[in-house]
């Protein structure tokens, strides 16, 4: 439950914003269109309270950020205010208000991304913006011509582009109604059906704690988009489960920390990285899902293969038939999150509607069952508990993925002022030689070490706009190439030296984080061969277009992964561990050949 101010009226003001702000977002799905410039600009009034003052921890943060949620919620609403004029300067700067209020929007989009997700990002943006403003100066390709600083700030601010651009859109009308949508279904019994369903499938295996992680991480993950979000919450049942029944405290930390990462790649919220790929590929939502599923089926089963090679190695228990959850609970329990996705899958596919529309008639039905408990008992209080937890962890969790949207969209706005995205990719084709494979290799280290400093969709963003177009050019499909890169993003989830998910994991249980990310390195192998999997076998993307190739695929790769869990985990010995792993490898990349 989160904490709210002791004070009732603090209390009552937070839950209301928070009341107002899903409303908002509910309403802009139902109303019908609203201009551009005035929706973005609303939704990042609406935010700024929770990113910079909902959360402070000291009397002096929670002032500054009242200044700077002050400061930016004025010029957003003037902005909105304003916007049919502005819509005729396209772009330009034309008052000292105006400069005034352009430089207020950047400061405050720079210092609540700082606030909500640390320093990295925000230097990134605020080199990005320097590079904008003095990039003239810089001698040889790298520099650009200069650009009029009313037309530079005007473009990024007043302007249907720069901080209120397609990637604002995106957030504002889809990933916040999907974030709205997990948190209701989290508030209520969802979370519970899904822990029931994972145990009563794979509680009876062998090794069926790390089984009943890995399913209920895959399921918990599809809504809830994040790794650590998914570790802080199945991590707090698995864990304990796996070491009451003797796991090694590394192996439990590692299959908790590979299995909630994998939600990030699992339909259909994909960490908001799917509405994104959606803008920016052109690819109707359905086919985003549709091309993510089977690899997402892939890194899982590769999890699988490797806990069932542990399961050998240190005879893993099943869970006691005692601690497995009761039929009827589970049945009870599974509609609380069947329900909502039932709504939203025939809304999608059954009737054609949008996926934000969709997501919106799902959050209705997944609050009426708020009402109701897995003991089927009407409880007045819980019901307002649960309700206040749904609004309060939705306004929170919009307003951390709008607060990085913002900020990636500086950087995006400043490569699409100066130009330096398409010099950035030709460097990429210089440095490869012009070939595919070393461009994917220099794409991929690209992703992992910016991944290890800024959120996985904002590593994506800014990776796939300066080696995106230089992977097409070397003739992949789009598709294909916002996949790789989106992968290869989520890569510092479990890699050292920054592995978010790792660290959680580690400090929940009580063990060495390095420890924990060799084992989970190794489970977890599939994530740094898939997305190579992807570009050797091009149908297993396919789903929706070919079927059939796409699963002939997906079995290549499903035998090639095994092969490689086997040598990795399963095999103690030099030989067979490199037998095993060249003929795994042998066996993905077989689609380059045949």
């Amino acid at each position: 439950m989160i904490k709210l101010p002791e004070n009732r009226l603090a209390a009552g003001f937070w839950i209301a914003l928070a009341v107002a702000l899903v409303a908002y977002h509910l309403a802009l799905v139902f109303s019908g269109l609203v201009p551009n410039l005035v929706s973005r600009p609303l939704h990042m009034a609406f935010i700024l309270p929770f990113a910079l003052v909902f959360d402070a921890s000291t009397r002096l943060r929670r002032i500054t950020g009242i200044v700077f949620a002050t400061l930016g919620i004025g010029a957003a609403l003037w902005v909105a205010a304003n916007s049919d004029a502005l819509g005729d300067q396209y772009g330009f700067i034309e008052s000292d208000l105006q400069l005034a209020v352009a430089i207020t929007l950047l400061l405050v989009v720079l210092e609540t991304a700082r606030r909500a997700i640390g320093w990295p990002l925000p230097l990134v943006a605020a080199l990005a913006l320097l590079y904008g403003l003095f990039g003239q100066y810089i001698p040889g390709e790298f520099g650009h011509s200069g650009t009029p600083v009313e037309s530079f700030f005007g473009t990024l601010t007043i302007a249907e582009g720069g901080i209120w651009g397609t990637l604002t859109g995106v957030s504002v009308s889809v990933v916040a109604i999907f974030v709205i949508f997990g948190a209701v279904l989290n508030a209520g019994e969802a979370g519970q059906g899904f822990m029931n369903v994972a145990a009563a499938a794979a509680g009876r295996l062998k090794g069926g704690a790390a089984k009943v992680s890995v399913l209920s991480s895959a399921l918990f993950g599809s809504i809830s988009g994040s790794a650590s979000a998914n570790v802080a919450s199945t991590g707090a049942i698995t864990l304990p489960a796996m070491t009451k029944l003797g796991y090694p405290k590394r192996l439990a930390a590692a299959v908790e920390a590979v299995a909630s990462s994998g939600g990030q790649i699992m339909p259909p919220l994909m960490g908001a990285g799917a509405f994104v790929m959606v803008e920016l590929t052109g690819v109707p939502y359905t086919g985003i899902m549709a091309a993510a599923a089977l690899p997402a089926l892939l890194y899982f089963l590769a999890v699988w293969v490797g806990i069932n090679a542990y399961a050998r190695r240190f005879d893993l228990r099943s869970i006691d038939e005692a601690d497995r959850p009761a039929p009827r609970d589970v049945v009870i329990t599974s509609l609380f999150f069947l329900v909502p996705f039932t709504v939203l899958l025939w809304g999608m596919f059954g009737t054609g509607f949008t996926p934000e529309y969709s997501a919106a008639m799902a959050i209705l039905a997944a609050a009426l069952l708020l009402l109701f408990n897995a003991e089927l008992t009407f409880r007045p209080r819980r019901i307002v508990e649960r309700a206040t937890s749904a609004v309060l962890n939705a306004a929170r969790q919009v307003s951390m993925i709008a607060a990085i949207i913002l900020c990636a969209s500086i950087i995006i706005g400043v490569l699409s002022i100066t130009g330096l995205g398409v010099k950035i990719t030709s460097l990429i084709l210089q440095g490869s030689g012009g070939l595919l494979w070393p461009s994917l290799l220099l794409t991929a280290l690209a992703c992992l070490v910016l991944g290890m400093e800024v959120p996985t969709t904002a590593a994506y963003v800014i990776c796939v706009s300066v080696a995106g177009p230089a992977l097409i050019e070397l003739g992949l499909a789009p598709l294909q190439a916002h996949l790789f890169v989106f992968w290869f993003a989520l890569l510092s989830t479990i890699t050292p030296p920054v592995c978010g998910a790792v660290f959680i994991a580690a400090g929940m249980i009580g063990e060495s984080w390095l420890k924990v990310a060799l084992t989970a390195m190794a489970l977890g192998v599939g994530l740094y061969v898939i997305p190579l999997g992807m570009i050797a076998n091009p149908d297993m993307i396919g789903l929706a277009e070919a079927p059939m190739a796409a699963l002939v695929a997906f079995g290549r790769v499903a035998i090639g992964l095994t092969l490689l869990s086997a040598g990795l985990i399963g095999a103690r010995q030099p030989l067979p561990t490199a037998a095993l792993c060249v003929s795994g490898i042998a066996v993905v990349f077989s689609g380059l050949w045949f």
